[in-house]
């Protein structure tokens, strides 16, 4: 842009990228011409305004740049109206109410401060996506607004600590994201995997994952083309993807980009996990974004990893060499604890989906109850606080392995926990709930927003008083709040049962299932929290609402369909087939010997015994189903697919896998689990 745009005009496109200043109609021109300039340079034959609706991946459509003239000659033309509005059909999309399908129009607005970007032949302009009469249909939108929201707070707070300089500032997130790789051919021939992202049947293999072997093993070969090819493909669309590694699964890896602007970081994430399938079905791969594609072994999250930096590059969350002292870390610090603890419940509902439901609470992952981990550093800082004795500053320990050929190096002063929820890492926090296909938009809404709450409240009650008493004033406060929540701080496994009948005595939130969380949505303190800062309207909560619940039961109406279908068109001709082989056998046995005893006839028994328990199940899970769907009511019908049909479900799984495991591989009509994990070589 600074090569090809006049100065002028890229001076007032950085003014509205950086300060949300308003855009000028000819400044769209300008840029639009030189937009358009550059993507037909690079080969571009199409533009499209690129929006993330509620559905959870991005939504495109795609106009040529070609304008016939009346002599049969065609220019090439991108107007500014056309970079800055755009008008899909609304209708379609999940509106949850705010749209009914006869009222279609909706509307794409240009995000200036998200770069445009080419792939496969057309122009990509970031936009948000809006209905007619102006309600939020997308992720991007509240993003903006809870940006915008914080920044007005923070800066009002910064100001009165003496920053004078600080005129703006920006979250910045770093989302690792976690994924698996498996065999495309093998992929193709599991109908699960194929409709609902994860495998609804499936014997465990002989191994998983307790040998410890694959974390951060080495790559294997067509794995490691693969990751560098997603590593130029992801380059070439500015996304900046840093570190790669083998996860803790078989088959599991995770990506890790560079720290960006929330709402940039936001956008890379929704690309990445596109350009992911894309490149792994170059090298006959299917990646898998589900939060648990495998039953018996880790599923995968997005780690969302959340800072706060002023256009002056200072850190609000880097403690620095004496964090005690360091007033500004502290305040920032504790509006962050205020603010999760205030709005614990919306963090919970902000990483709530069918998929993420398997995966919090197991071993893998942090627990439903939100908490907060600090590390010992803090903690004795925030004890300081709290008894009004200081304990002076942690020393630096330098740390010698042993050998004399290794260097010695300087110890963190925190270790980290993978069992917490919202974890301190030295100059931010971690947000390990997120699932791994979820996106990353939802928590930062959430956390921008409360924090942003907290940070007003911190802002009123110190905005009258005098500077010379203001330090005083501010440890005053500081005091205050972590009397009022210390509860939500946690520095211990967060795995245990001991913890999540603390949290009960705390009285911390545990919202299991999402049917359990969203209701959370329409508790009065949230929804004064979204309508006061102009994040969601009313309508807009109570659409959310309802596309939570909507996509809840459909996700698991899909599965269950796809089990019975599996189950009745797959597993059960494989079986009764191999029965009826061990039968005839035994019948040949009979017939020379006299007698059957032994394996065989175990066997059939074992097999029999599974078919009869199949026939059982399948009944149950046919009339609930039928029963969930006959249900109006969103939330009872959620409630009714959490309750009922997935427990029908591990009902019948577990004698088809039973079943399973006593039948040939080559027998059955799909790949087992040890194929399917373990098959990549």
């Amino acid at each position: 842009m600074k090569k090809r745009l006049p100065s002028d005009v890229y001076k007032a496109l950085h003014k509205t990228t950086k300060y949300g200043a308003s855009l000028d109609i000819d400044v769209a021109n300008t840029v639009a011409a030189a937009m358009k300039n550059w993507a037909i340079e690079n080969g571009a034959t199409h533009y499209t305004h690129w929006f993330q609706p509620m559905t959870g991946v991005t939504a495109e459509k795609h106009d040529s740049f070609v304008s016939p003239r009346s002599n049969g000659e065609i220019i090439m033309e991108f107007s500014g109206k056309e970079l800055v509005k755009g008008e899909p059909d609304a209708s379609s999309f999940p509106s949850g109410g705010l749209r009914a399908t006869f009222e279609a129009r909706g509307y794409t607005a240009w995000d200036p401060s998200s770069p445009a970007f080419i792939k496969d032949k057309s122009l990509y302009i970031p936009t948000a996506f809006c209905s007619y009469s102006g309600e939020a249909l997308d992720k991007k939108t509240p993003l903006l607004r809870s940006m915008d929201a914080l920044n007005e707070q923070a800066v009002k707070v910064l100001h009165l600590l003496g920053k004078k300089d600080v005129t703006h500032i920006d979250t910045t997130i770093g989302s690792e994201q976690e994924y698996f790789l498996i065999d495309k051919d093998l992929y193709k021939k599991r109908k699960d995997l194929l409709l609902t992202g994860r495998t609804l049947l499936g014997a465990p293999a002989p191994k998983g994952q307790e040998m410890e072997d694959h974390y951060f093993g080495v790559l294997k070969p067509k794995v490691a083309a693969f990751m560098h090819d997603l590593d130029e493909e992801l380059w070439k669309l500015g996304v900046p993807a840093k570190t790669k590694h083998n996860e803790v699964a078989p088959a599991q890896h995770e990506l890790a980009p560079v720290f960006e602007t929330a709402n940039i970081a936001c956008d890379h994430n929704q690309l990445t996990m596109e350009i992911m399938k894309k490149v792994a079905d170059k090298h006959h791969f299917a990646c898998l974004l589900h939060e648990k594609p495998f039953e018996g072994v880790n599923g995968s999250g997005k780690h969302d990893n959340w800072s706060i930096v002023t256009n002056t590059k200072l850190n609000l969350l880097d403690p620095g060499d004496d964090p005690y002292h360091n007033i500004t870390f502290l305040v920032f610090l504790m509006a962050t604890i205020a603010a999760v603890d205030n709005y614990q419940d919306l963090l919970r509902v902000s990483v709530a989906s069918a998929g993420n439901d398997h995966r919090l609470g197991a071993n893998e992952a942090p627990p439903a109850v939100v908490s907060i981990y600090v590390g010992d550093e803090l903690a004795k800082v925030l004890h300081s606080i709290d008894t009004e004795t200081f304990e002076g500053t942690t020393e630096k320990t330098e740390m010698s392995i042993g050998a004399t050929v290794l260097p010695n190096f300087v110890k963190d002063t925190t270790d980290r926990n993978r069992t917490s929820p919202f974890a301190f890492t030295g100059n931010k926090f971690e947000f390990r709930m997120p699932g791994s296909a979820l996106s990353v938009a939802d928590p930062n809404i959430i956390l921008n927003t409360a924090v942003a709450s907290t940070l007003e409240d911190i802002y009123e009650t110190l905005k009258d008083v005098k500077e010379e008493d203001m330090e005083a004033e501010i440890y005053k406060l500081l005091k205050k709040t972590l009397d009022e929540h210390k509860r939500i701080l946690f520095n211990g496994n967060g795995y245990t049962d001991a913890w999540i009948e603390e949290a009960e005595k705390r009285g911390l939130y545990n919202l299991k299932s999402l049917p359990d969380a969203v209701p959370q949505l329409k508790d009065p303190k949230n929804v004064d929290l979204f309508t006061k800062y102009h994040i969601f309207t009313k309508e807009e909560i109570d659409s959310r609402y309802e596309i939570y619940l909507e996509n809840y039961a459909k996700t698991i109406h899909i599965e269950a369909l796809t089990m019975i279908d599996m189950v009745k068109r797959d597993f059960t001709p494989s079986l009764f087939k191999y029965m009826k082989g061990v039968e005839k056998e035994l019948l040949q046995k009979k017939e020379l010997l006299g007698a059957v005893h032994g394996y065989e006839l175990r066997v059939l028994k074992e097999l029999d015994a599974c078919s009869v328990a199949i026939d059982e199940a399948l009944e149950k899970l046919e009339a609930d189903v039928i029963k969930a769907e006959n249900t109006d009511d969103s939330l009872e019908k959620a409630r009714l697919y959490h309750d009922v049909i997935l427990e029908d479900m591990n009902l019948l799984r577990t004698p088809v896998d039973t079943a399973e495991s006593k039948i040939p591989s080559e027998a059955l009509n799909y790949p087992t689990y040890d194929e399917l994990l373990f098959s990549l070589r």
